[in-house]
C-alpha cells in the first residue's frame, strides 16, 4: 500500500520508490522521532501505523487527513507474522508455528488482538475519511483498487500513469527492490541482522501450515469474535 500511494502521488513515476525506502516515504506515527523531521514537509504526506483506533492520534478525527485501512485474512497474517518473527533474534527462542498460533489467538502479539483491532476500526468504514480495503482485493483486481484509492484521495491519473502504478506496485518488482527487502536492522546490544519482508505475497498460504485441528480452532474463535458483524463482510468469510 505504501508503494501504491507513493506511485499515485508521483503520478506513476517510480523514481521515489527506487530512491527512498518505505520507512522514509511513509514513516510510522508510532515513532516519536519522526514528527519533528516531517512536520515541515509539503503535503501530501504519508504515514504508516498499526495502532488500534483507541490509541490513534485524536487529532486525526478533526483534521483533513484520511486513512486507508488495509485488512487481510487473519490466517495469512498469522503465517506472515510467524515468518517475520522467525528472523528476529528476540523471538528465536519461541518461534515455532504452534507457539505463534496460540499467541495470536490469545492476542499476545504486538498491537494486540487482530479481532479487537479490526472491530475497533470497522465503525469508521462509512466515514468519508476512511477507506477500507483488503489484501485480497488488491490481488483480485489491482487496477480497480488503485482507481478506488485515487477517487478516495481526489487524484486523477491518466491511463499511462495508472499502468505505471500497476507495474511498479507488483509483488515481484517490490521483492527485487533492495531498499525494502534485506534491510539491515539494529537493536540495542544486539548484532545487526537482515529482515526479508517480501516472502510469497499470495493469498491462502495458511493452508500449507494449519493442521485440521488448528483450522477448526481458529474458525470457531473467528465466528465467536466476529459474530453480529454480518455474513461475507470480508473476502475470506466465504472461503
Amino acid at each position: 500500500m505504501i508503494d501504491i500511494l507513493s506511485l499515485i502521488i508521483s503520478k506513476g513515476d517510480p523514481t521515489w520508490i527506487k530512491s527512498a525506502s518505505a520507512l522514509k516515504r511513509s514513516p510510522w506515527i508510532e515513532n516519536l522521532n519522526i514528527h519533528e523531521a516531517n512536520k515541515n514537509k509539503a503535503d501530501p504526506r504519508l504515514f504508516t501505523s498499526h495502532l488500534p483506533i483507541q490509541l490513534f492520534p485524536k487529532s486525526f478525527f478533526t483534521s483533513k487527513a484520511k486513512v486507508i485501512y488495509l485488512a487481510r485474512n487473519p490466517k495469512d497474517i498469522l503465517v506472515s507474522l510467524h515468518h517475520f518473527q522467525s528472523q528476529i533474534p528476540l523471538f528465536l527462542s519461541h518461534s515455532t508455528f504452534d507457539h505463534n498460533f496460540a499467541e495470536f489467538l490469545q492476542g499476545n502479539v504486538v498491537y494486540g488482538s487482530w479481532f479487537d483491532h479490526i472491530k475497533g476500526w470497522l465503525p469508521m468504514r462509512d466515514s468519508e475519511k476512511v477507506l477500507f480495503l483488503t489484501y485480497e482485493e488488491l490481488h483480485q483486481d489491482l487496477r480497480v483498487s488503485v482507481e478506488k484509492i485515487c477517487q478516495f484521495l481526489d487524484k486523477e491519473l491518466s491511463e499511462e500513469e495508472i499502468s505505471s502504478v500497476l507495474e511498479n506496485a507488483s509483488f515481484q518488482v517490490m521483492k527485487n527492490h533492495k531498499l525494502e527487502n534485506g534491510e539491515v536492522v539494529t537493536i540495542e546490544n544486539k548484532e545487526p541482522f537482515k529482515i526479508m519482508v517480501m516472502r510469497k505475497g499470495i493469498c491462502g498460504d495458511w493452508k500449507n501450515y494449519f493442521t485440521v485441528t488448528q483450522m477448526e480452532t481458529f474458525n470457531k474463535m473467528y465466528q465467536e469474535k466476529m459474530k453480529g458483524l454480518g455474513q461475507d463482510l470480508f473476502p475470506w468469510d466465504c472461503c
